[in-house]
């Protein structure tokens, strides 16, 4: 009887810490998750705030206590806002004129030079990719007007030019995060490659880029969202009105709803559906491509 008290006993206390083992862990994965929750809340009120303000009049924006749900809903503030200005121009001259150019220009020339960096094997170039990282360092304010006068004595002022030709000749970040990807490839490959008679623009064409995809989709969803976000570029290299980009055209509505003859009604309201429509591609270009964004971020640090 003894015997079996102790091995009772002993069960008894293996059991217990596995019990406590367990609802210490669903304690902290409750305690996680209730944490991310609520940074999840703190990140979506704004855009909800947008949304919902997007719905409204005046009377209903400038009340106090904010009204959280819109009665009655305006839908047509959207189409109205839309068609206060020529949107539709604004949003062409962004993506045709500006954003695709130059993802394609960035995508491109930076995977070339990535492939150099990390394929071929020459004199210096391990000294090369460091001044090329070097120039990260370097703010845009410091060679903003020199780039203004070099652009200015091209005569490419009020045109897209200046944003998009600078792209094709590849981006620091971008080339270093493919470097990056490009040596994570076993180089097995390329020697196989080789034996076939591939040359370097075979082995990169056919064999690299098909399997660095996650990688280039997330240079081009950066440049992309840089592109259709960027303010002052355009500020400084288009000047004429029906070339604006939709960053431009919005702080030109803010401006215009308050000047006679548009008049300041529903002026708020409309700022906020614009940019609700401005800010809903950007989401559902993350939400879709986003088991690739994220697997080409990660990947891209496995091998140094």
């Amino acid at each position: 009887m003894t015997h079996v008290a102790v091995e009772a006993n002993a069960v008894g206390q293996i059991v217990q810490p596995k019990k406590r083992s367990k609802r210490r862990e669903w304690a902290e994965r409750i305690l996680k998750y209730g944490v991310l929750v609520l940074l999840s809340l703190t990140y979506l009120l704004p855009l909800y705030w947008m949304f919902s303000s997007a719905l409204k009049n005046d009377m209903q924006v400038y009340v106090t206590p904010p009204v959280w749900l819109p009665n009655p809903a305006i839908w047509e503030n959207f189409t109205a806002a839309w068609n206060k200005m020529p949107f539709t121009r604004y949003l062409f001259n962004t993506v045709v004129q500006y954003a695709l150019p130059a993802t394609f220009g960035t995508v491109l020339s930076s995977a070339i030079v990535a492939y150099g960096f990390s394929r071929i094997q020459f004199k210096g170039r391990d000294l090369l990719f460091g001044i090329c990282l070097a120039t990260m360092m370097i703010p845009f304010q410091v060679t903003m007007v020199p780039l203004f006068i070099i652009f200015k004595r091209f005569d490419w002022i009020n045109t897209f030019r200046p944003l998009v030709v600078p792209a094709f000749f590849g981006s620091p970040y971008f080339i270093f995060l493919l470097r990056q990807f490009f040596r994570s490839i076993p180089d097995e490959l390329s020697a196989a490659a080789k034996i076939d008679g591939a040359n370097e623009w075979d082995i990169l064409t056919r064999i690299i880029l098909p399997l660095s995809r996650p990688a280039l989709m997330v240079v081009a969803l950066f440049t992309f969202m840089g592109a259709w976000n960027d303010f002052l570029g355009p500020l400084i290299y288009v000047n004429k009105t029906d070339q604006s980009t939709l960053a431009i055209a919005i702080q030109n509505m803010r401006n215009a709803l308050g000047m006679k003859g548009i008049g300041k009604s529903n002026a708020y309201p409309y700022l906020m559906a614009i940019s609700t429509i401005v800010t809903v591609p950007i989401l559902a270009a993350f939400f879709l491509a986003q088991r690739t964004f994220i697997e080409g971020i990660t990947l891209t640090g496995i091998k140094g």
